[in-house]
């Protein structure tokens, strides 16, 4: 009879399926899945902080061909809104179709093929990382920017800044959602003050932030070639970044997950959109110019407000909501490793969940590799910058490309239309990645290049290793019925107490035959112990006999594991097993006092034979805690 505890395991669910209703919305875990404001604050801090780079990008590239250049910048911004309104159309039918989550992976592997699923998953991978690293170093250097005199510690910012961020998500993604609401709606309100602000504006009210800077303006352009504007194109793109996030987290939302999730990708696609678009009609308003360590979006609030408080508001806001971007990262990335890993195409550990529904393994990895990214780059943006773009681009080529195969499979109404859109997003965000690749190359880009198919190669070794344990374990079929066998139980001893006796009698307990082990070196001491230890044991009697083993060596470990090796040739149809009594102590630190004899043992055998292994905890309780009955004991 088999006894199923716990929840019924969910029905997988066809694209284009409506969501099953969940019986569990008001249960207890339900708390801690987020609302589509919580899902806004949460998942969407990466592209509510690109306006903040974004059009930037875009400026430094048109000012290459001057004043004459900077009038295209309303003309490529508008292009950029136009890919993020087929961006957010497409992931809402991304939502819909795949309600597990996983955006491009999910939509690739279903449509693509798994190499292809592979491709975007990675993509999104180094995406998610470089997101965390690019948006804490851009925060920190916003601080330093305000306190120079903390430039020579922003390594330790950086990384302090990563621990609180990490330590808010293991938590739980809701917490992190209720930490971060606060400073979004903060960096949200502030912008769109500054542009209402701003379009009652004849001119602007204050330049002194730009006062005494050099300009980046170019001079002498009476043109603007196609090349400079699709660089500008491709530039502006890094405020895309972000967009997939919530389509990649939708397990993340309370029922109706889907719902909530294609609401929250709207308002974040509606929210970006405009700040995009009336920042750039602040730019040109302005006749704004570039100029060396000054941000654009500082010049737009001093033009716009005046150097005053409200001024260093936007410039505090900025500041921690470009710090806080990596929350994104930790939404998004650990689910996209659950499903890979459900897939075994990442170790399965990374598909456990926490109490609060927190994928812990993947936060912790996440926030491991960014911290070695910020240690390697020395907590400068400019070094991480040049690879930030070029995975997400990948992402959104494979995801538009995979959901017109799904549009033209499934042939629904207005299936042309949708497809097409589609296939237009993936050319222009196509030809931004090609753009964007070739134009950073040399800075950096590369190694995107080169890390990409080396992600790829990793999951598909892990699979392989997936699937020849699945071949050895004859996953999907079914097994032999068992039977018994006769049990030899091997105790290693090294003297007389209780915890031989309770070792004995668990393996009496246990086994058909029980054999207790001594290792002797041949020294004068070790002699002599081993002479006491057999008096005594014969004296003792406990029905057991005791077999010195000899070593030359001090080896603990490989005396006992070749003995165990030699019983498994003699008694082949016999299932050996090695119980090793140790000690727990009461208290933590005690736990240094023990030899470790017992690990020792424990990994030789292991290491050296097919045997069971059993290690008996004989727990030392203190004086005021009642006494034990029994000593447990655990099975590896």
């Amino acid at each position: 009879m088999v006894i199923h505890v716990g929840k019924p395991t969910a029905v997988a669910q066809e694209p284009g399926q409506e969501e099953p209703p969940d019986t569990s919305a008001t249960g207890a875990g339900d708390r801690h899945r987020l609302t589509a404001l919580q899902g806004l604050a949460a998942l969407s801090l990466d592209a509510m902080a690109s306006v903040a780079y974004g059009p930037e990008s875009i400026v430094l590239v048109l000012a290459a061909a001057g004043a004459y250049g900077m009038g295209f910048t309303l003309p490529v911004t508008l292009a950029i809104a136009a890919l993020l309104a087929v961006l957010v159309a497409s992931y809402r039918q991304v939502i819909a179709a795949f309600p597990d989550g996983g955006g491009s992976y999910a939509v690739a592997e279903r449509h693509l093929g798994r190499r292809a699923g592979l491709v975007a998953a990675a993509s999104l991978i180094l995406d998610y990382v470089l997101n965390v690293a690019v948006s804490v170093t851009a925060g920190v250097a916003a601080l330093t920017s305000a306190f120079p005199g903390l430039h020579g510690e922003r390594v330790w910012i950086c990384l302090a800044v990563l621990l609180l961020v990490t330590a808010v998500n293991l938590r739980g993604v809701v917490d992190s959602a209720k930490a971060f609401l606060l400073p979004t709606a903060l960096f949200v309100g502030s912008i769109l003050a500054m542009i209402s602000v701003g379009l009652f504006r004849d001119g602007p009210v204050s330049t002194a932030s730009a006062a005494g800077h050099a300009s980046a303006l170019g001079e002498g352009a009476t043109a603007v070639g196609a090349l400079l504007l699709l660089k500008a194109f491709a530039a502006g793109c890094s405020a895309l970044t972000g967009v997939e996030a919530v389509a990649n987290a939708v397990p993340s939302f309370r029922a109706p997950a889907a719902r909530r999730a294609q609401r929250t990708e709207v308002a974040l696609g509606a929210l970006l959109g405009v700040m995009l678009i009336g920042l750039s009609i602040l730019i040109g308003r302005f006749h704004l110019q570039p100029v060396e360590g000054v941000t654009v979006l500082a010049q737009l609030a001093d033009a716009s407000f005046g150097h005053n408080a409200a001024f260093y508001v936007v410039q505090f806001a900025t500041m921690v909501l470009l710090a806080l971007a990596a929350n994104t990262s930790f939404g998004g990335l650990p689910v996209l490793m659950g499903l890979l890993a459900r897939d075994n195409h990442l170790p399965h550990v990374f598909a456990l969940k926490a109490d609060r529904q927190v994928h812990r393994h993947g936060v912790v990895w996440l926030a491991l590799v960014s911290a070695a990214l910020l240690v390697l780059s020395g907590g400068d943006t400019n070094t991480l910058v040049p690879l930030f773009a070029i995975g997400v681009f990948v992402g959104f080529t494979i995801c538009q490309v995979g959901m017109v195969r799904h549009w033209y499979g499934r042939r629904p109404g207005g299936w042309r239309t949708k497809a097409a859109l589609n296939g237009f997003g993936a050319l222009l965000t196509g030809v931004s990645a090609v753009v964007v690749t070739a134009t950073k190359f040399t800075e950096g880009a590369w190694l995107i290049v080169l890390a990409l198919p080396l992600i790829v190669l990793a999951f598909e070794k892990i699979h392989r290793a997936y699937g020849e344990i699945g071949e050895r374990l004859e996953l999907g079929r079914v097994p032999q019925p068992p039977h018994r066998s006769h049990s030899l139980v091997v105790v290693p001893v090294s003297g007389l107490s209780r915890l031989t006796c309770q070792a004995l009698t668990a393996a009496r307990s246990l086994g058909d035959e029980v054999l207790a082990v001594t290792v002797s070196h041949p020294t004068v001491e070790d002699r002599r112990t081993a002479e006491a230890l057999r008096r005594d044991w014969e004296l003792w009697k406990p029905g057991v006999d005791l077999i010195e083993l000899s070593s030359e060596t001090r080896s603990l470990g490989r005396p006992v594991s070749a003995y165990v090796r030699t019983l498994a040739r003699t008694h082949p149809d016999a299932q050996v097993t090695v119980l090793i009594p140790e000690t727990e102590p009461a208290r933590l630190w005690q736990r240094l006092l023990q030899n470790q004899r017992g690990s020792v043992v424990a990994h030789a055998v292991r290491r050296d034979t097919d045997a069971v292994i059993c290690r008996l905890r004989f727990r030392i309780v203190a004086e005021a805690e009642p006494p034990l009955l029994d000593a447990p004991f655990t099975a590896s």
